[in-house]
Formats: structure tokens, C-alpha cells, sequence
């Protein structure tokens, strides 16, 4: 059987490209082997560029535009009874935790709230300021900070619990699902025309690839540099008996690592962020005291809660820290949507939405240049 697209790699980025192919009617096979440690299983799932004091304006631009379209992806999975998502607006508060943080967290607030004056939104109401008591209102385990910005337009999503919805409502419009790996592209000269899988060659109009860590592996063959690296992220489920976190809001601080509070008592404390650790998917000893030593100084309060769960995922780090997204210079439907890093359950259906829109020919509704690999040279 011949498909219109072959979509490389099971994780968000790559299950948000197929389904939203087989949702404009392509013929789409999966290709997932399903590895241990991609980054959709570990991610906190912050939805929330509002507050993020990263100052990228391209990357920025793209996370705006992604978050506007959960909504409505979120109301369509549920329309077409796919399964929960763990998707809830539940507001994000960026806090300076420690005197040391008063300079960056200055900083953080005007380009905030520049961005608010440029873009008009949100509004007033819905990004403020906040005193520490209300802060600690809002995140009780908090500790006694130095200054806060709260968001309530903040959301959060889970990763597993998305990526499961994303896949049953494209295999409900004939998605086609195999377990395995992309040994390589099949090329017909400057235009592929599928892959071999499993020793078996696939035939397709088109190939996606959304391999996260293990995508510069491709780039050999397609004669580009892909600078796509592992970098491992280990983060911590901690438990709160008799508590109920389904209000708390994401907590930030500046040590680039989050609190995220959940619905079942549950409070998700991350992350790592371990450059150069290969693909090895094992927790560390040195991870473990990080993340809690993090967690405990912007919110003390969490010190008796118990460890339920660490997760290791892999993420998909570039060299300049933008996501790889679009077609392959000078190979006709091979196409890139990888190198999300920390970012891709904020990034992944709005990423996978824009990449199946150029494979299906759709004349563009946002600007991906800034994210071409053209940019890493061959």
C-alpha cells in the first residue's frame, strides 16, 4: 500500500503531524518504535509564553500562536470523544524565590510586560503583578519570595495523556500505526519516495521526520546538518495527602526549574536539564537532590510531601535552541519537525499542525523561516 505521508517517530510532535494529516484526508502511516525516554513522557506540560522570560521573539511568536490553538484542538478531541488531555487553564506565577533572584526577576518583569503593552494581551486583569502574600494565597507550600508576576491564563497539559488522545482520533480516521524504526529514506534522486522499515520498503509521497533526540541520524543521508542532541531532563511526582492541588498554579522561578500542581494531590517538581548526557535514561543521584533542593527552596512547604514517580525523558536540544521545523533543502517531501528541547508539549500540536500543512500543500498561516534547518548549513 502506497501512502501520501509516512510520519517518523510516535512522540507529540510526531502524532500531532499524523493526525492532522489524516485529518485533511492523507493517507498516513505512523512509524513509532516507541523508545524509552522521548521527551512527551516526561514534560511538565507549561502552557504559559505569557510569563517566559525568554527573549527569542521568533521562538516567542511561534509559542503565542501554539497555545491560542489548544482551545480549540482540546474542544475538538473531546468532540470526537478521544480521551482526556489533563488540559486546564490553572494560571502560572513567575517569582523572584531568593534575594539573588530580585535582578533577574527585574528583568523578567519588563520584558513581560513590554511584550503585554506591544501585543495587547492579555489583558490587565489576566497579567499582574502580585504581592508575596498573595502569592503564597494562590501556591501555599510557597516560600516568602521577593517579587511576583501572575498569569491566569496559564495552562497546563499532559503529555502521555495527549499524545494517547492525539493518536486514538487519528487512528479512528485511519491512521495507520506500525511498530518500528526508519532504518533510511528511500530517494529517488532529489525526491523520496518512502522508507525502509524493518527491511521492507514503504512507499510514500512524503516523510516527516520527528525522530526528537535520535533525529540527527537522518542527516547523513539527507546531506544537511542536523545538530538535534539528547539532553536529559529528570523530573519528580511528589504527593501532598488529604490536599487538594487542583487550583495551584504553575510556580516558576529563575533557576530554570517549575512546580506544576495537579488535579490528584499530586505536584510535579522539574527539571534537570543535563547537556551532554548521551541517551542514557537512568536517575541520578545528583538529579534526584537537584531537583528537590529546587523545589524546596522556592516552596518549602513541600518538604514532607512523599515521591511518588521520577521520569527521565530525552529532550531534543539544537545548537541554538529553536526547534527544526519544514522541508529539507534540496530534497523534494522530506520534511523536519524536531528539536523542541524543554518546549515541545507547548510547541507540539501547533508545530505538527503547520509541518502536515506544508506536506499537504496549504499556503502557509505562519512564517517558519527562523526554524528551517537551512539555517545550520550542510
Amino acid at each position: 500500500m502506497a501512502f501520501d505521508a509516512i510520519v517518523v517517530g510516535g512522540g507529540l510532535l510526531g502524532t500531532a503531524t499524523a493526525y492532522h494529516l489524516v485529518t485533511a484526508g492523507a493517507r498516513t502511516l505512523l512509524l513509532d518504535r516507541a523508545d524509552t525516554g522521548r521527551a512527551t513522557d516526561a514534560g511538565a506540560g507549561i502552557l504559559s509564553p505569557e510569563t517566559n522570560s525568554r527573549d527569542s521573539e521568533a521562538w516567542f511568536e511561534l509559542a503565542a500562536a501554539a497555545v491560542a490553538y489548544y482551545p480549540d484542538l482540546i474542544d475538538r478531541l473531546r468532540a470526537e470523544q478521544a480521551g482526556d488531555t489533563g488540559y486546564a487553564r490553572c494560571g502560572r506565577l513567575l517569582v523572584a524565590a531568593t534575594g539573588d533572584e530580585i535582578e533577574p526577576f527585574a528583568r523578567a518583569k519588563r520584558l513581560v510586560f513590554e511584550r503585554q503593552r506591544r501585543r495587547g494581551t492579555p489583558s490587565a486583569e489576566d497579567l499582574h503583578e502580585v504581592s508575596p502574600a498573595e502569592a503564597r494565597e494562590l501556591f501555599p507550600p510557597l516560600a516568602a519570595v521577593h517579587g511576583a508576576i501572575y498569569s491566569r491564563v496559564g495552562a497546563r497539559v499532559d503529555g502521555r495523556l495527549l499524545n494517547r488522545a492525539l493518536r486514538a482520533a487519528a487512528e479512528a480516521r485511519g491512521l495507520v500505526v506500525r511498530a518500528g524504526s526508519a532504518e533510511h529514506l528511500i530517494l529517488d534522486g532529489a525526491r523520496v519516495s518512502g522508507v525502509v522499515s524493518g527491511g521492507e520498503a514503504l512507499a510514500a509521497g512524503a516523510v516527516a521526520i520527528a525522530g526528537g533526540a535520535w533525529s540527527e541520524a537522518f542527516g547523513a543521508q539527507l546531506g544537511v546538518r542536523i545538530p538535534v542532541a539528547p539532553q536529559r531532563g529528570q523530573i519528580i511526582h511528589l504527593g501532598l495527602r488529604g490536599t487538594d492541588t487542583s487550583r495551584w498554579p504553575i510556580v516558576s522561578a529563575f533557576h530554570e526549574h517549575y512546580l506544576v500542581a495537579w488535579p490528584d494531590s499530586r505536584v510535579v517538581a522539574g527539571a534537570t536539564r543535563e547537556t551532554g548526557s548521551g541517551f542514557a535514561t537512568h536517575t541520578t543521584a545528583a538529579g534526584v537532590r537537584e531537583v528537590l533542593g529546587e523545589a524546596l527552596r522556592v516552596a518549602p512547604g513541600l518538604a514532607a510531601a512523599e515521591i511518588r514517580e521520577i521520569r527521565v525523558g530525552l529532550r531534543p536540544f539544537t545548537s541554538d535552541t529553536l526547534p527544526v521545523l519544514g522541508p529539507v533543502p534540496g530534497i523534494a517531501g522530506v520534511f523536519l519537525v524536531t528539536g523542541h528541547g524543554p518546549t515541545g508539549l507547548t510547541l507540539g500540536p501547533f508545530s505538527g499542525k503547520l509541518v502536515a500543512g506544508q506536506i499537504l500543500g496549504k499556503a502557509p498561516e505562519f512564517d517558519l523561516t527562523p526554524f528551517s534547518v537551512a539555517r545550520f548549513g550542510v
